[in-house]
């Protein structure tokens, strides 16, 4: 088909990523060459031979980088020169707070780049909706593979999410969602740096989750999971985002949008009581 010999060969993974990319492209029988992430980003020096590159380059998932302009750029050239196809998944890039919007990849390199977005998070993740803009060589496949995978979205939800874009009304709502999810970022940066200070909190400038660092010598992650499921939290560790978890940075991804108002403090209160046990 159409693109098959685009995608050929193993994908690259940012590493540390997201787990659901990784078991969609392990199911594929397709190999992994995982990109090491840092304060930059993913690293495209590793990319290898993939044939596929999949990237979070707006905030990049758990760490909170933002891919530099350097690499952005060398991604894209890597991907002119070997006719390589970079995944650009989207995923939260409406919530930003202490930046401006950054660019996607997608409009510097449109015959490289599949620029996914979804409605997850501005909305509801039960909506299952989200969008694709492809290169023009893989509309074909991917229509083809999505109609039998899933042969209809629901019309009704695609129409509501239209009329929303078309009146403004999704735009006002991910402003007021924003100055929200703001206040709640500030309040749990400064709670945990206050009361917790012995932990790392990055990944603060975007998105809807930061990401917290266990000190070495301390406990780790499955003590501070069940310390934390203990008293009704739910975290995630950060083991299960690497591809090889053996000798890495322990820590856990924390979300903030998901308790309800009149929950939010308590739940704050609850999570620094977990983390300030220090045995």
């Amino acid at each position: 088909c159409p693109g098959s010999s685009v995608l050929a060969g193993p994908f690259a993974m940012e590493e540390p990523g997201h787990f659901y990319h990784r078991a969609i492209v392990g199911r594929a029988g397709r190999g992994i060459v995982p990109l090491p992430v840092d304060d930059l980003g993913a690293r495209p020096d590793a990319l290898g031979g993939a044939g596929a590159a999949v990237l979070t380059p707006a905030h990049q998932y758990p760490s909170g980088a933002t891919l530099h302009p350097e690499r952005r750029r060398a991604f894209t050239a890597r991907a002119r020169e070997t006719g390589a196809v970079i995944v650009e998944d989207d995923y939260d890039g409406e919530y930003r707070y202490d930046r401006q919007p950054v660019g996607a990849l997608q409009g510097t390199a449109p015959e490289h780049v599949v620029y996914g977005g979804t409605t997850s998070k501005t909305l509801a993740p039960a909506l299952r909706l989200g969008w694709l803009v492809l290169p023009a060589h893989l509309v074909e496949p991917v229509t083809e593979a999505k109609r039998l995978a899933d042969a209809h979205t629901q019309s009704l939800a695609q129409l509501v999410l239209a009329d929303l874009i078309e009146t403004h009304a999704f735009d006002r709502h991910v402003r007021a969602s924003r100055l929200r999810y703001r206040r709640r970022r500030d309040l749990l940066v400064e709670t945990l740096r206050g009361r917790v200070p012995h932990v790392r909190v990055q990944g603060i400038a975007a998105g809807l989750h930061v990401l917290v660092l266990l000190p070495p010598g301390g406990p780790d992650e499955d003590e501070v999971m069940g310390r934390a499921a203990a008293a009704g939290l739910a975290l995630m560790p950060l083991r299960d985002h690497w591809q090889d978890p053996a000798g890495r940075p322990q820590g856990l991804i924390i979300g903030y949008s998901t308790p309800l108002a009149a929950a939010y403090r308590p739940a704050l209160e609850a999570l620094c009581t977990v983390l300030e046990t220090r045995t």
